[in-house]
């Protein structure tokens, strides 16, 4: 099956229909292990939903294990732990597009083939000969850089078109991140001429510290009119920050990654606006990419999934609702 056929079976069918014209093809069961960024998220709730509703369609044992915290210190341990069960193949959300290369290495060396979803090791453009983290076979996630523009228009139409903005960060070298910034500033310098794009703020994952440094931005720049948080902790905790300096509705927040819990965090105004990813299309694309390879079928280098933009206009509509994560 070429790429091409690959992707029309694989999204324009139900997935019960696609995997199951895959799964006639082979009589062997597969084992494929899921190692997400962290346990405890209901983004990678959702994409294990996706990644089993594959699995059982397609006859696959999906191993979902993983560390509590996004972090490469706690997740390494884990993956190898993964490698000496020997699945047939490993998906897996690198916690740091470095350090993440060689651990993996040993999977790949191992003969286990290894896809990496949601982010992404080295430069995440994979299979080009060049380069040592380019091993992986495929790299399934959102369109970071666009995600980041779309955060940066919704932004932009927030405040009108003018002001001081700024974007909270968790820390450099995570790779959806990474991209998230760029897209959002790219988009800014590019289209709003008259919006200010402040230093960027890290926040190591810290809602507290978010808080924090919103209110030292405020301090500095008495006009600020927006922030753009990179991941929901950093979002949240700048909304947090926005709350405690008396800006709500003032200071507008546009949050990446839509949890259950950001339906009330728009209603009340504490969010203006949510970009949801599609996970679960995440988890359910890793899969059906591995099952298509362990069955000799050729996969795309990397597989894009979209975005739905929550506000108050329409989180309350069951077609937008639907991409809210659920845990």
């Amino acid at each position: 099956m070429d790429r091409r056929k690959f992707l029309g079976a694989a999204s324009a069918l139900p997935l019960t229909a696609a995997a199951a014209t895959m799964a006639k093809a082979q009589d062997k069961k597969f084992t494929i292990a899921l190692i997400p960024g962290l346990t405890t998220d209901g983004f990678y709730i959702t994409m294990n939903r996706g990644a089993q509703a594959a699995a059982d369609a397609l006859g696959v044992e999906l191993v979902f294990q993983g560390a509590p915290d996004f972090n490469p210190v706690t997740q390494v341990p884990v993956l190898d732990a993964v490698i000496a069960r020997a699945p047939n193949a490993i998906l897996i959300a690198p916690t740091d597009k470095v350090q993440l290369v060689e651990p993996l290495k040993k999977a790949h060396d191992a003969g286990i083939p290894v896809i990496t979803v949601d982010t992404f090791i080295g430069t995440g453009n994979y299979q080009t000969g060049a380069g040592d983290g380019d091993f992986p076979l495929s790299y399934i996630a959102s369109d970071n850089v666009l995600g980041g523009k779309i955060a940066a228009r919704a932004l932009a139409a927030a405040i009108g078109g003018t002001g001081k903005v700024f974007v909270s960060n968790v820390k450099p070298g995570i790779s959806t991140t990474d991209q998230r910034e760029e897209g959002f500033k790219t988009a800014m310098a590019e289209e709003f001429p008259n919006i200010t794009v402040l230093e960027t703020q890290f926040n190591d994952n810290d809602a507290n510290k978010a808080a924090s440094q919103l209110q030292g931005v405020f301090a500095r720049d008495a006009d600020l009119k927006g922030v753009f948080g990179a991941n929901l902790f950093s979002a949240l905790g700048a909304a947090t920050g926005v709350q405690q300096a008396g800006q709500t509705g003032t200071i507008k927040v546009v949050a990446f990654d839509a949890p259950v819990s950001i339906v009330d965090n728009i209603k009340t105004g504490l969010v203006d606006v949510a970009i949801a990813q599609h996970p679960a299309e995440i988890g359910y694309f890793g899969v059906v990419s591995a099952f298509a390879h362990l069955t000799g079928n050729s996969i795309p280098v990397s597989i894009g999934t979209g975005f739905t933009i929550m506000d108050a206009s329409n989180i309350d509509d069951p077609e937008v609702a639907k991409y809210l994560y659920s845990e």
